[in-house]
């Protein structure tokens, strides 16, 4: 039998959108929470005939996905030629500086968790059991700080030796994607060089983070944003499901 991605000894996968279909709720919750914010400040904009321009989806693609909450906050206030001050990462939910639009989002976020839940993508678990029956080392790397009662509530944590998520790069002081610097971190604790890991990712940041860290394979999972757009960010191959990592006819890279 051929051997499973030979060269590659680890997996580092993005969590929403990758191994769970939470980036629909991030999305979501980002609508509900920035949407009516830019809406009620009308002509705030960079000048009188330049009126605040409203929320749309690309939004969520071109300065939100993958980033750290709060930096996708000031992303959004930057499109539009806004400012707040920063506050705090523990200012109540509200809409007075970055931190409480940002934790105002993650309210929204926990409220639609816990009313819908959450189930992993179908065939993902077998994917990685394939993987692990390798002898691949299974890493999680997520901006998220939601990222551990996620993969509780899908089942999937008996998978993953390793959880690098939010609350472990702002206690280690890691930049967030698109910086690799999580990434780097996952496959250092694994004791895994970066060439020879890879990593799995749906978000136009976390391709640019893989490519940034040299990693040995950059697999973008196409869930919205685009193959052309995964490829210019420098993935080296583009799936459009996650079962595509076992296929038989994979490209090779």
């Amino acid at each position: 039998m051929r051997e499973l991605w030979p060269g590659i000894d680890a997996f580092l996968f993005d969590l929403d959108g990758v191994l769970t279909p939470t980036a629909e709720l991030h999305r979501q919750a980002w609508r509900a929470t920035i949407a009516p914010f830019l809406a009620a400040r009308g002509g705030e904009g960079a000048g009188p005939a330049r009126p605040v321009e409203p929320y749309s989806e690309e939004d969520y693609f071109r300065h939100i996905d993958g980033k750290p909450r709060f930096e996708g906050v000031a992303s959004v206030l930057e499109s539009r030629g806004l400012r707040l001050p920063f506050g705090s990462v523990l200012d109540p939910p509200g809409e007075g500086s970055v931190g409480a639009l940002g934790n105002r989002k993650n309210a929204e976020f926990a409220r639609l968790l816990a009313a819908g839940g959450v189930a992993a993508y179908p065939g993902t678990a077998g994917v990685l059991e394939a993987l692990a029956a390798a002898g691949k080392r299974l890493a999680v790397v997520s901006s998220s700080k939601n990222a551990v009662p996620v993969l509780e509530a899908a089942g999937l944590t008996r998978y993953f030796e390793l959880v690098v998520d939010g609350v472990l790069a702002a206690r280690e002081h890691l930049a967030g994607k698109p910086s690799p610097e999580t990434y780097l971190y996952a496959a250092r604790r694994l004791g895994v060089r970066a060439g020879a890991a890879a990593v799995i990712e749906d978000a136009i940041s976390g391709v640019e983070a893989g490519r940034a860290g040299a990693f040995g394979l950059v697999v973008g999972l196409d869930r919205g944003v685009g193959r052309q757009a995964l490829e210019r960010a420098g993935a080296t191959m583009v799936i459009d499901d996650i079962r595509d990592l076992l296929a038989p006819a994979r490209p090779e890279y």
